[in-house]
């Protein structure tokens, strides 16, 4: 079968699309044929070398693919051979045609659900999920801010956020953006690149602040939204897009006890993890489910890739 390897740390086009043998199947796995696969800013962290998880050479990235259930191994229950699904990859490997990945990570998908909606969900939708949820408690009538409003994770966060009843500040960094997440259900909006974050979280919050913060951003956007939040305020870190790791003043953690949280969802989506929460069955967003994600490009592997180099 073909795969995209990498064999060396890298930007994205040191990946090579090569025939690696297809692994046997062992107890509670199942096989699947990758219809689609999606692709995250992660995923060029992991080819990098700089994200959490570092497989050792050679290996495939992808945290998310959808597919067709091709084989089932012995112990597997709840999953059958033609099955469409779609499953979460902690250490990669969904860029090929077939993959082999304990049951618990697969999830069947709906007949409504198309294969490239499918793969683009589980990462960011359960991303957003677990922090507004798990670890940011966001209660209905309370202010969420959102940073990187237009982006994989914060766009959902817009979606679940108003889903939970929350009142949502969307920000980003121009008008085209804001308006995407306008469209997806922001009550108000912020351009923190003509206007600052806390002076406007304030005006709209009559001086109060965000009861919860979002932010897969870090850097300048944290350091503003930190002085824009309200009493216990809950500060969610999911990431660091505007690369700078923000270092956080204790002083102003503790004048209006603010909680700093940290948000490592795949983590929880290991099949040996106490649960793996996906989509946990007693979510607040059951039977109320948010609109699709959007997705900005389709590609063949066969097109993004160079052949690998002779011996």
């Amino acid at each position: 079968m073909k795969a995209m390897l990498c064999r060396a740390w890298g930007a994205p086009d040191v990946l090579r699309l090569e025939d690696v043998p297809p692994r046997a199947l062992r107890s509670g796995e199942v096989r699947i044929r990758v219809r689609a696969s999606g692709v995250n800013f992660a995923d060029s962290l992991m080819v990098s070398g700089t994200y959490q998880v570092k497989p050792p050479f050679p290996f495939t990235p992808g945290l998310e693919a959808a597919g067709e259930v091709m084989e089932t191994g012995s112990g597997v229950t709840g999953l059958r051979t033609g099955q469409r699904v779609l499953a979460v990859l902690r250490n990669g490997g969904s860029y090929a045609e077939e993959i082999v990945l304990d049951a618990a990570t697969v999830v069947p998908i709906p007949e409504t659900m198309d294969f490239v909606t499918a793969a683009a969900f589980p990462v960011a939708y359960g991303t957003s999920h677990f922090a507004l949820t798990h670890r940011g408690r966001l209660q209905s009538g309370e202010t969420l801010l959102v940073l990187g409003a237009a982006g994989g994770v914060g766009l959902t966060a817009v979606e679940i956020g108003k889903v939970l009843g929350a009142r949502v500040i969307a920000a980003a960094g121009d008008a085209d953006k804001l308006a995407v997440a306008k469209s997806r259900g922001a009550d108000e909006l912020i351009d923190y690149r003509s206007e600052s974050i806390r002076d406007r979280v304030r005006e709209l919050t009559g001086g109060k602040g965000a009861d919860v913060v979002c932010d897969p951003v870090g850097g300048d956007a944290f350091d503003q939204a930190l002085r824009a939040v309200n009493w216990e305020a809950r500060m969610l870190v999911i990431g660091f897009a505007s690369g700078r790791i923000q270092a956080v003043p204790a002083n102003l953690i503790l004048v209006k006890n603010i909680s700093v949280i940290g948000v490592i969802w795949g983590a929880l989506a290991e099949p040996s993890c106490c649960r793996c929460p996906i989509f946990l069955s007693s979510s607040p967003c059951r039977g109320r489910s948010p609109t699709s994600p959007i997705t900005t490009n389709r590609s063949s592997m066969t097109c993004c890739s160079k052949p690998p180099p002779k011996p």
